[in-house]
């Protein structure tokens, strides 16, 4: 999305608090919102904690981030909604392991018109935990599949130990801020550069 997340995370933050760039210090890639939320208040020493403000947050942020997505000059990764429309048709199920809260992933897959290939998920509210949130995915998309038959796809290191944590597949795609490399250092079973050849990952996917 351009970095409409965060554009809007910090506006947010900055109404509620008072404090402009209030994330400067707290990692994103691949951390839940819940994660992200908890260290903004405790980097700026905010009293109450997640429990206590994220409603008020969650609402205004929720506002803010159509306009933030509006602004910023988000796309698509190659192969996509191509990927997700040959899986859907193959058969397989598809869920959302996000650290995006529920409705923000909504807002952003509802502006780019893929968010009616996914059956539910796990989301940022979950837990500060990413593995936590791959857990809740497991629980509401797979459907008592065994752990041989389910996969999680990601772009940051923190995707692939949250899926080996869980004992299901990890596979990396390096569409964000780190290396096929790295990927595979975090552990992951298959890692592709992107999904520009949808066809040739969808048959990997497949098995």
């Amino acid at each position: 999305t351009g970095g409409a997340g965060s554009l809007a995370f910090n506006r947010a933050f900055n109404e509620m608090f008072g404090v402009t760039d209030g994330f400067a210090r707290v990692e994103f890639s691949g951390r839940t919102d819940r994660f992200i939320l908890q260290g903004g208040l405790a980097e700026h020493g905010i009293e109450g904690g997640v429990d206590q403000h994220l409603t008020a947050f969650t609402r205004r942020y929720y506002q803010l981030l159509p306009e933030s997505i509006a602004q910023r000059d988000g796309y698509l990764m190659p192969g996509f909604p191509e990927l997700l429309a040959a899986l859907r048709d193959a058969g397989a199920r598809l869920g959302l392991a996000t650290g995006n809260f529920s409705q923000a992933a909504t807002i952003k897959l509802r502006h780019y018109g893929i968010d009616g290939y996914f059956d539910g998920g796990g989301f940022g509210e979950v837990s500060t935990e990413r593995a936590d949130v791959v857990a809740a995915a497991i629980r509401n998309v797979a459907n008592g599949a065994a752990s041989t038959d389910i996969l999680v796809v990601g772009d940051t290191p923190h995707d692939i130990t949250s899926a080996l944590e869980n004992k299901v597949g990890a596979v990396g795609v390096a569409t964000s801020n780190f290396t096929t490399e790295e990927l595979s250092s975090a552990g992951a079973h298959n890692v592709f550069q992107d999904f520009a050849d949808w066809q040739s990952a969808t048959k990997q996917l497949l098995g």
